[in-house]
C-alpha cells in the first residue's frame, strides 16, 4: 500500500527523493480511469497531481486516509478546495515556481506573431524564400495589455518593458499604488479601455465561474483593430467560437494560444490559420520551472507525512479532523 499517489507525469530528483523516503506509486495516466483512482485511493496519505486528475468531492471522500494533496502548478479549477477542507484535507500548490517560465512564453508567442516566425519556418522548410510575404510588427512603441496583473502578469510587463512597449493592465483586484504596478510603470484601466488601445492583448487570468467565456466575440468586437491575442492562462477563458470569428472577419491580426477550451482539443479552424500559434499548454514546462515546481511539492507532501506543517498551502497547514461524514 503506497504512502504517495502520484497520478500525473510529476518526475525528477525531488521524487525520486521522496520515493527514497516513503512508498511512492507512480501511475502519470491514472487520471484517465477516475473510478480506478478511486480505488487506488485506499490507504494513501498524499494525492499529487497537475491540472488533468479531477479531484472532486467524490474523490475525496474514498480516500480516509488522505491529509493532503499537492497540485503541482498554480490553477486550483481541477480541486474541490472546500470539499478537501471540508474533509480536513491539505491542498497544497506551487503559485510562484513557474511563473518566470509562462512569462518568458507570453512574450516569445508575442514576438512569434508579431513576427510571424512559425510561418516563415514553415516557408523556407518547404524551400521558400518569398520574403517579401513577411513583413511583420516591432513590438516597440506598441502598448501592451495586460488582463490579470498578478505574478505572472507583473513579469510579462517587466519584460514587455524591455521591448519599449507601453502598459496597460486591468484587473480589480489590484489597487493602483501597488508597489507592482508602480515598478512595472503599468496603469491600470477599464477592460474596455484596455481592449481599445491595445495592440498586444495578454490574458493572465484564473479559470472559474466569473471568467469563464470573458473574451467572446463581443468582447474582440471591442478591441483595436488588428491587434494581437494572447493567452497563456486558462483556456476557459476564452470562447474559441467568437475567436475564430473575429480573426475570420480580421477584427484581430493573429492569436496564440497555449490553453484551450478542451484538452486535448479536437481538430477545428484555428489548426488551419496562418495567424495564428498554438502550443499545447507548455507555459510551466521548462527544465528549470519543472525542478522547482516538483521539489516544492515533495517537500510539502514530505513534511505533512511527518507532521510538519506544508510551506505553500491554500486552506491550511496541517490536516484537521473531518468536519463531514465519509
Amino acid at each position: 500500500m503506497a504512502d504517495v499517489l502520484v497520478t500525473e507525469n510529476i518526475v525528477g530528483p525531488a521524487m525520486e527523493r521522496l520515493g527514497r523516503e516513503w512508498s511512492v506509486a507512480f501511475e502519470p495516466e491514472l487520471w484517465r480511469r477516475p473510478e480506478r483512482l478511486g480505488e487506488r485511493l485506499e490507504g494513501v496519505r498524499a494525492l499529487v497531481v497537475r491540472n488533468q486528475t479531477q479531484v472532486t468531492e467524490a474523490l475525496l471522500a474514498r480516500g480516509a486516509a488522505l491529509e493532503i494533496v499537492a497540485r503541482a502548478g498554480t490553477g486550483l479549477d481541477n480541486i474541490d478546495v472546500e470539499a478537501a477542507s471540508r474533509s480536513g484535507v491539505v491542498v497544497a500548490w506551487t503559485p510562484v515556481q513557474n511563473s518566470v517560465s509562462v512569462a518568458e512564453l507570453a512574450i516569445g508567442l508575442m514576438l512569434a506573431l508579431a513576427r510571424g516566425i512559425p510561418r516563415g519556418d514553415r516557408h523556407v522548410k518547404q524551400g521558400g524564400w518569398a520574403r517579401h510575404e513577411f513583413h511583420g510588427l516591432e513590438l516597440w512603441g506598441k502598448t501592451l495589455g495586460i488582463v490579470g496583473f498578478g505574478r505572472i502578469g507583473f513579469l510579462t510587463a517587466m519584460r514587455a518593458r524591455g521591448f519599449g512597449m507601453e502598459v496597460v493592465a486591468h484587473d480589480p483586484f489590484v489597487d493602483p499604488d501597488s508597489p507592482l504596478v508602480v515598478e512595472a510603470r503599468a496603469r491600470l484601466v477599464g477592460l474596455e479601455e484596455l481592449l481599445a488601445r491595445a495592440d498586444v492583448i495578454s490574458c493572465h487570468l484564473p479559470g472559474g465561474p466569473s471568467t469563464r467565456g470573458l473574451f467572446d466575440y463581443g468582447r474582440f468586437c471591442q478591441a483595436k483593430r488588428g491587434a494581437l491575442f494572447v493567452n497563456v492562462a486558462r483556456g476557459e477563458v476564452v470562447d474559441e467560437a467568437g475567436l475564430i470569428r473575429a480573426l475570420e472577419e480580421g477584427r484581430l491580426g493573429g492569436a496564440a494560444l497555449d490553453v484551450r477550451q478542451v484538452e486535448p482539443p479536437a481538430a477545428g479552424p484555428l489548426s488551419s490559420m496562418d495567424n495564428v500559434i498554438l502550443t499545447p499548454h507548455i507555459g510551466a514546462f521548462t527544465r528549470e520551472a519543472q525542478q522547482r515546481v516538483v521539489a516544492a511539492v515533495c517537500r510539502d507532501v514530505d513534511a505533512v507525512l511527518r507532521g510538519e506543517p506544508a510551506a505553500h498551502y491554500v486552506n491550511f497547514p496541517r490536516p484537521r479532523d473531518r468536519c463531514w461524514p465519509r
